[in-house]
């Protein structure tokens, strides 16, 4: 392949801005194609966006000669389907986060990339910005010496009636859609961050409950990680806050000092030794996927190495399983 053209498979809220500009504007690579089952919606979005082709069936735009790659961005109990659909068809895949509902169906869907011998990545876009590459760089450069603890505190204010009664809103804490609540729906990002930074995982366990009731869904979780290096994590998730109290920090604290920031928010970096604290700030960007999706361009036309392989994202969705079953 010359060039990547892309095919999107649910083409909706997460592809307005966070990643479906990115496709014609990274180098090597053009939207062809897009799909919503609403014909309507599918429409508009071709229109908007100013993509030629655009369907209501999956399996129309995988078999679109004029496709030869699929970004599957449909709420994660399609993702196994429409990955699998994709590679049987010869086309490499760049599915969204969470990988998929389960363990279980992750391993699946690496199996039949092995077996299609076809390229998948997981859009776990955040080890692409330059935020998160600064952060391992700090680690791997031993900047507060060797990191030994890590805690992460994520509150976030409850889904109002209104985003329940919102399709596009409460999918995300509908289990048979999106495997869980709202901890599936962001803590991949955490997670896979995580063992970017740290490596391989030697143990974890966690636990998830309802203590809202708002939903079916798990709204509070805990989890425990110990690496294989030693660093031990701690972290809690409560999307419960009914005062509007919300948290996202995370701090690395190592024999020397501490690395603190957010995974969602523009704060800056805060690298702390001492009675010193350097903050290390960085612009937002306009669209979050776009150093990502350069990379995999990249890996997919032969000139990079797999940001995100789908060996990657089993071991997330197996923290997340640990975590939450």
């Amino acid at each position: 392949m010359e060039k990547i053209r892309w095919g999107i498979i649910g083409c909706g809220d997460v592809t307005e801005v966070k990643s479906g500009p990115a496709f014609n504007k990274v180098e090597g690579s053009t939207l062809v194609a897009v799909m919503r089952r609403n014909a309507n919606l599918a429409e508009d979005y071709a229109r908007r966006h100013h993509v030629p082709t655009w369907y209501t069936d999956a399996n129309a735009l995988i078999n679109d000669p004029e496709v030869n790659a699929i970004y599957v961005a449909t709420p994660p109990s399609s993702h196994e389907q429409y990955a699998i659909a994709a590679m049987q068809a010869g086309k490499p895949v760049y599915v969204e986060k969470p990988m998929t509902m389960n363990v279980d169906s992750a391993k699946s869907m690496v199996a039949a990339a092995s077996s299609h011998q076809q390229k998948m990545v997981v859009a776990h876009y955040r080890r692409a910005q330059p935020i998160f590459k600064t952060i391992k760089q700090l680690i791997d450069e031993k900047r507060i010496r060797e990191s030994r603890i890590v805690r992460l505190t994520m509150f976030k204010k409850l889904m109002s009636e209104e985003e329940l009664k919102n399709p596009q809103k409460a999918w995300r804490v509908n289990k048979s859609e999106s495997g869980g609540g709202l901890f599936h729906d962001l803590a991949p990002h955490q997670l896979d961050l995580l063992i970017y930074f740290f490596g391989e995982v030697a143990g974890a366990s966690g636990y998830g409950c309802n203590q809202k009731g708002a939903y079916d869904a798990d709204d509070t979780v805990t989890g425990c990680i110990e690496f294989v290096n030693g660093v031990m994590f701690t972290g809690v998730w409560a999307f419960t806050m009914d005062n509007g109290e919300e948290i996202d920090k995370c701090e690395i604290i190592g024999d020397k000092g501490r690395i603190e920031f957010s995974f969602f928010s523009h704060s800056p970096i805060l690298v702390t030794i001492g009675h010193q604290t350097d903050v290390i700030s960085f612009q937002p960007l306009e669209h979050v996927q776009q150093p990502m999706i350069q990379e995999v361009v990249n890996y997919f036309l032969n000139k990079g190495r797999n940001p995100c392989s789908g060996e990657e994202g089993v071991k997330v969705m197996d923290l997340i399983d640990r975590f939450t079953s």
